[in-house]
């Protein structure tokens, strides 16, 4: 079958980061779905992983943890799912990922595809909404429900894909006030659409603007966007027993002790610790892809497609590195069909 992949770890710009390889198609065993995939989206943690580093593979690796597809089979312990069910899902990282003609997945990670969108919009979603999903309602602990309605957030990289469906679900369901930043006007017009209630530039004084903005503090912060730099500025607008919570790993120790006098809470998410460890709570996964996608058929989430780059093939999805490398890309890129 056909698959995108790579045997070195090389920069984006060379031809052989990413090629077009054959592999097996492989056969589910277990809990397992095998996928035909329709549409992949492309996420930061493809490029960290494909990061140029010394080691080869001896056989292609394939990326992606985010996909769309069909049910092809299923494996002999399945209760979920059946062949010919839509499906969406984001995959595990200890797996191969879904850069692939066929793919297989635990079915407690794998939701049914939102009726309402095609196999690309539903692509965009599964990373990046576990992530946000967990972030604000698993480790901030903020109702879903709406019992904290009131209460400010400030999401730090609104228009990329994390802070895209991060702003609605904190609008739309927990009835915060959203802060997010956004540095170019067509990113802070996006994240506007998207339920922002208030706009600050994540490369200016964070705290100066928030209190120009009316906020001496918010509630909760989200960083979604370069925890190095921006949690200086958190740790300064988080209110007494607010709660910080980050996504991306940090490249020098992280000054928690700012939080001490505060007694705010900091937490990490990342969303494939439950299929990384196999924790009894995997399916939990499955049932918030479930309320996601009947979400968005209710009309109270929408796709966070930002550009769909054509078939899935080695030089689009080099092309999809490239510009999240660059920071150019406004919410999800998605490709679809082989």
């Amino acid at each position: 079958m056909k698959a995108v992949g790579l045997y070195r770890y090389l920069p984006i710009d060379h031809p052989e980061a990413l090629i077009d390889v054959e592999i097996d198609k492989p056969q589910p065993t277990g809990r397992d779905l095998l996928v035909k995939i329709e549409a992949i989206s492309v996420n930061p943690v493809d490029y960290k992983v494909r990061s140029p580093k010394d080691t080869v593979e001896p056989a292609p690796r394939v990326l992606g943890w985010d996909a769309a597809g069909i049910v092809e089979a299923v494996g002999p312990d399945v209760t979920l799912f059946k062949a010919g069910d839509p499906v969406f899902y984001a995959g595990s990282i200890t797996r191969p990922g879904a850069n692939s003609e066929y793919h297989l997945v635990d079915e407690r990670i794998v939701g049914r595809k939102p009726a309402s969108l095609d196999f690309a919009q539903a692509a965009a979603l599964p990373l990046t909404a576990i992530t946000a999903w967990e972030a604000l309602f698993d480790r901030l602990r903020v109702s879903p429900q709406g019992a904290d309605a009131g209460k400010s957030v400030l999401i730090v990289g609104g228009a990329g894909g994390v802070g895209s469906i991060g702003i609605q679900l904190a609008k739309q369901l927990a009835k915060l006030t959203v802060i997010a930043t956004a540095s170019r006007p067509e990113s802070a017009k996006w994240a506007r659409e998207l339920g922002a209630d208030h706009i600050v530039d994540h490369f200016g004084d964070i705290p100066a603007q928030l209190k120009e903005a009316g906020f001496a503090e918010v509630d909760y912060v989200l960083i979604f966007n370069d925890t190095d730099r921006h949690f200086p500025a958190a740790a300064q607008a988080i209110r007494a027993q607010g709660g910080i919570c980050t996504i991306v790993e940090n490249d020098k120790p992280i000054a928690v002790d700012l939080l001490k006098t505060k007694s705010a809470a900091f937490h990490w998410e990342f969303m494939f610790t439950r299929s990384m460890f196999g924790t009894p709570d995997m399916i939990e996964q499955h049932k918030l892809l479930t309320e996601v996608a009947r979400l968005v058929d209710a009309g109270a989430l929408r796709t966070t497609v930002g550009k769909n780059l054509g078939a899935i093939n080695a030089e689009n999805v080099r092309r999809a590195h490239q510009m999240l490398e660059e920071g150019r890309a406004i919410g999800k890129l998605v490709l679809s069909g082989f």
